[in-house]
């Protein structure tokens, strides 16, 4: 007996997409990819808050077998990813597979048949696959603030991930929870026509210049004409981010020159952009750069110039029906509230779905009962067939596409081999598992989150256990060789 597919897909942004062409690359074109959402691209489908761009620049942050030469700017808007998206799926014949508002709700492997039963709200039987492949997000499980009163609020209140296309700022009195990246793109937009707009921050961000600009359609025709140019592009960039992260994040302990070089910049930026001392101090973080995802914005800082914009820092005590009342007891009357507050990435996001394995392992409590971990960032020992694209260690921390093209590698060695073994079932073994787990663990004592100060960060970065385990903690080059290189023999086979 044979089951549906060759495998199901949990998730149709880009992640999925990749995994996608890779198995169809790979010969295995009976595919199954669900999503919850309405529509492709995950995150840049689900978000569309005014503002909304890449905070990498576009020729990296693409695969780099699909190039764009036509994105308007260095960094696009939001809208130009979720067209290219779009084009993405067109072109690899990804659609057919597709299966929106489809929500997963848990994974179970069968032993006896040796295939993946997923469960799907509304279907009485789980679909069953040959393959298991996740690609649900890192961001994706959006995080509501656990407030009193929060629900009690009688205005508008929008989720930076549900926004509401009609929602007019013009004349209100808008209080923003949160000062992420998400937020340091909204507050700009939101403050050139609110009434009275209030941030409340917990945790600053470090901001650094966004050099970014319209691509000329003399350059779009360039790289259309002549894609040489725009791979060059793609170069350069990639390796300028690749030393900030190299020098400046993962080699912390010997290079820290790099680090406190990028701590001048951001603090120049912001003594630049902001005139009042005060609100400078306040917006300044009191962690190393690094330790949380720094962004770009030449914007931001400038919005708290504006006699509209308030900044607060003092933590919040409740929100009422008419306003929110801070824990010195003032309160700021507003009627929307709007909540920039991020991703619940390590609790209900990490797996975003129950995943049973191999004797009843289930994945989110071994990982939250153990070390938070998974060999090459996509395996793990009793989890058979199974690939997690949002996994320890997975994530090289520059651009996610370089992430999806290491895995995209990784794929075509491990179905290779098992095509020459003519084995159809493969699973990484506990000891490479956990020689893997040491090496990475070793790595992670010269990097900013060890040796630098994050103690005030709250950064993503970091585990339930404390554990800086999201990024990679070597180079992305690095991380495309192990991809290419890994030892077969790290896998059983059958």
């Amino acid at each position: 007996m044979e089951p549906q597919y060759d495998a199901v897909v949990v998730g149709a942004g880009f992640g999925g997409m990749g995994a996608a062409i890779q198995l169809k690359r790979l010969g295995l074109d009976n595919l199954l990819i669900l999503d919850r959402e309405d529509g492709l691209g995950g995150t840049w489908h689900v978000n569309r808050y005014p503002g909304l761009a890449v905070d990498i620049a576009s020729v990296t942050y693409s695969y780099s077998f699909e190039p764009n030469p036509y994105w308007s700017r260095l960094f696009a808007p939001g809208e130009e990813l979720k067209k290219y998206a779009e084009h993405v799926a067109d072109k690899y014949d990804l659609r057919r597979h597709m299966r929106f508002g489809a929500v997963v709700q848990g994974a179970r492997w069968d032993e006896g048949n040796q295939w993946w039963e997923v469960a799907v709200a509304g279907l009485a039987e789980p679909v069953t696959g040959r393959y298991l492949l996740t690609a649900t997000g890192f961001l994706s499980q959006p995080k509501m603030p656990d407030i009193e009163g929060i629900d009690t609020f009688a205005g508008t209140v929008i989720h930076t991930t549900d926004w509401d296309a009609s929602y007019n700022p013009a004349g209100r009195r808008i209080g923003v929870i949160g000062t992420g990246a998400t937020a340091v793109q909204l507050i700009p937009e939101m403050a050139r026509t609110a009434a009275e707009l209030t941030v409340y921050q917990r945790t600053p961000i470090w901001v650094v210049p966004k050099v970014d600009f319209r691509i000329p359609k003399s350059v779009q025709a360039l790289f259309a004409g002549l894609p040489v140019t725009q791979r060059a592009a793609r170069y350069v960039n990639t390796t300028l981010l690749e030393v900030l992260m190299v020098g400046g994040v993962l080699h912390y302990r010997q290079l820290r020159a790099f680090n406190l070089g990028a701590t001048a910049l951001a603090k120049a930026h912001l003594r630049m952009q902001v005139r009042n001392k005060e609100t400078r101090r306040k917006l300044t973080p009191g962690y190393s750069f690094g330790c949380k995802r720094p962004t770009f914005s030449n914007t931001f800082f400038k919005a708290f110039n504006e006699p509209n914009v308030h900044l607060e820092t003092t933590s919040i005590a409740r929100v009422e029906a008419d306003g929110i009342v801070t824990a010195d007891g003032n309160k700021t009357p507003i009627d929307t509230l709007l909540l920039a507050t991020g991703f619940d990435l390590w609790q209900a996001n990490f797996p975003a779905i129950e995943i049973i394995g191999r004797g009843g392992r289930n994945l989110g409590q071994w990982w939250r009962d153990n070390v938070f971990q998974a060999y090459e960032g996509v395996a793990v020992p009793k989890f058979p067939n199974f690939i997690s694209l949002n996994s320890p260690y997975s994530y090289s921390g520059l651009s996610y596409f370089l992430t999806i093209e290491s895995q995209m590698k990784h794929m075509h060695r491990l179905f290779g081999e098992m095509r020459r073994r003519g084995a159809t079932t493969f699973e990484v073994t506990a000891e490479a598992n956990a020689q893997f787990l040491e090496r990475m663990s070793n790595r992670l004592g010269d990097t900013v989150f060890h040796a630098g100060s994050c103690s005030t960060a709250r950064s993503y970065y970091f585990d339930p256990h404390g554990r800086a385990t999201l990024l990679r903690p070597t180079s992305t080059v690095d991380a495309f060789r192990d991809a290419e290189n890994f030892p077969v023999t790290d896998y059983s086979y059958a």
